[in-house]
């Protein structure tokens, strides 16, 4: 789960992390009370989305006066940025973040995450602030440092804490700023269940103080259910409709650009259909894995979600009953197809538990379904049917 920077700058305030002073605002209406509670003559206007490259689509202003923030706050409401994250559509802005200006001196990146590979925390460092860090690593790696800790309770060792800082080169009182940061950043990651946090730029001031200038952070899905406090941070309009709706029947679902559907029960074996659409020459609609245990309720939602897309000119259905049992899934396909009254090819591939009478339902449903013996045999034949 993504959150706005305003609101990763709270939590980091709350763990004792330096940002700057700053409002948020929901309408122009608000912006001439919340903006006493700042206390300077320079502000930074940033429209807040789900979204990085925000400054090269102007959406992120530097404001000399009150005056000149009201108007510039008055344009950015209901902009559409578009940038390299947003896709060609956009996103609507709909609220502002405003801070008091800082005076950089110097610019840095620092960030954390989970690294699935090692299961550590791996910590990112580098000079180079305020620049896309995939491009500082493709063309001048030694201007960054990576570190991996193990998960623990007690935080960095001063070690740890020596090696991910050292390429700032800081004088002795911003080093000690600097590794309480790197301290809490690791609290969050631990006790947020947060699997990525991107500082960048981290600045120095010409008052030679530490300050988080931009802040982003993303939760484990996975591990909502205990963090209340994080998922009311959730904002809906930012979130695809269709992936709303998919995580009200506990659907993993991803909206893709192609033009075939895909239902698969399993992560791994859904990435392995998606590669075998592209094998024979046609893109996948969806990634959508309706789980090992999933009821004829959800299979139905399932259907009805990828039907949705208007894009989909096929559908595949590629399923191996473990949990799952084969019957149940026809049903859900049989009932959603009588009640969307489906219109486009759709090839079903079943195999595993009750298979046989899954293919028995799907026989008498006089529905016109394609059946599959197997993944490459449902590939070709899908594939063939949208021609």
């Amino acid at each position: 789960m993504n959150i706005h920077e305003y609101q990763a700058k709270e939590i980091l305030k709350e763990f004792g992390a330096p940002v700057s002073n700053g409002v948020v605002i929901f309408c122009l209406g608000e912006l001439k009370e919340k903006i006493k509670k700042l206390k300077s003559d320079e502000f930074v206007l940033k429209a807040q989305i789900h979204a990085g490259g925000r400054g090269k689509a102007g959406g992120i202003k530097i404001v000399k006066d009150f005056s000149n923030l009201e108007q510039e706050a008055k344009e950015m409401f209901g902009k559409i940025l578009v940038t390299h994250q947003t896709g060609p559509e956009g996103k609507e802005v709909k609220r502002l973040y405003i801070e008091e200006a800082s005076d950089i001196l110097k610019e840095f990146y620092l960030s954390c995450l989970i690294d699935r590979e090692t299961s550590k925390i791996a910590f990112i460092s580098s000079t180079e602030g305020g620049m896309d860090i995939e491009k500082v690593a493709a063309e001048t790696p030694q201007k960054i440092i990576t570190t991996k800790l193990n998960f623990s309770d007690e935080g960095p060792s001063d070690e740890d804490l020596e090696k991910i800082i050292t390429i700032f080169n800081l004088d002795d009182q911003q080093t000690i700023v600097a590794k309480n940061l790197v301290k809490s950043l690791h609290r969050i990651i631990i006790e947020k269940d947060a699997s990525l946090i991107e500082i960048n730029p981290l600045v120095l001031t010409k008052k030679n103080k530490l300050i988080c200038l931009d802040a982003k952070m993303n939760f484990d899905d996975n591990a909502i259910f205990r963090r209340p406090e994080i998922y009311q941070l959730r904002d809906l309009n930012e979130e695809d409709p269709a992936e709303i709706e998919a995580s009200k029947h506990d659907l993993a679902y991803i909206k893709l650009n192609g033009s075939i559907g895909c239902m698969v029960n399993g992560a791994g074996l859904a990435m392995a259909t998606m590669d075998i659409i592209k094998l024979y020459g046609k893109e996948p609609a969806n990634f959508l894995d309706v789980g090992g245990g999933a009821s004829k309720e959800k299979v139905t939602a399932a259907f009805k979600l990828i039907l949705a897309d208007k894009n989909v000119k096929g559908i595949l259905i590629n399923i191996f009953g473990g949990i799952m049992r084969c019957d149940v899934l026809a049903q859900g396909v049989v009932e959603a197809a009588k009640q969307v009254n489906l219109s486009v090819p759709l090839v079903v591939r079943l195999a595993g538990t009750n298979f046989e009478e899954g293919k028995e339902i799907l026989n008498k449903s006089n529905l016109k379904i394609l059946s599959a013996s197997d993944l490459n045999d449902a590939a070709k034949k899908i594939v063939e049917a949208i021609k």
